[in-house]
């Protein structure tokens, strides 16, 4: 089962959902407050099981409706996925993968552990 680590960072607190076998499959932008970052975890667990997929490596691909995990390339061709909440924010992001199916396992995996993940503040 994954959990949603919280921490302390230098300017606020971020989190970072892990799968059950540890590894970090999304994280969090940093918060002002533990409230609003305790917000971002509630609305990942909310809206990652039920978010459509929009693939924006495929040309022409179908624009989702939010909530929605965006796959994309970035600048140095690595393969990263944002999930955005119903009002199109972004609510947590990926590390770089080296190919399409790497990011939709982490995809899957988000899908996966965030409902019912542990919540853990170190």
């Amino acid at each position: 089962m994954g959990k949603f680590v919280i921490r302390t960072t230098e300017t606020g607190y971020k989190f970072d959902l892990k799968a059950g076998n540890g590894e970090v499959v999304a994280t969090s932008e940093v918060y002002n407050s533990l409230a609003a970052c305790k917000n971002g975890v509630e609305s990942v667990a909310k809206n990652a099981p039920v978010a459509a997929v929009e693939n924006q490596t495929v040309e022409g691909y179908a624009e989702e409706k939010h909530p929605k995990f965006e796959l994309y390339r970035d600048k140095v061709g690595e393969y990263r996925f944002r999930l955005k909440a119903t009002n199109g924010q972004v609510i947590a992001v990926s590390e770089g993968y080296t190919s399409v199916s790497g990011c939709e396992n982490g995809i899957a995996s988000v899908k996966k552990n965030a409902a019912d993940a542990d919540i853990v503040e170190e």
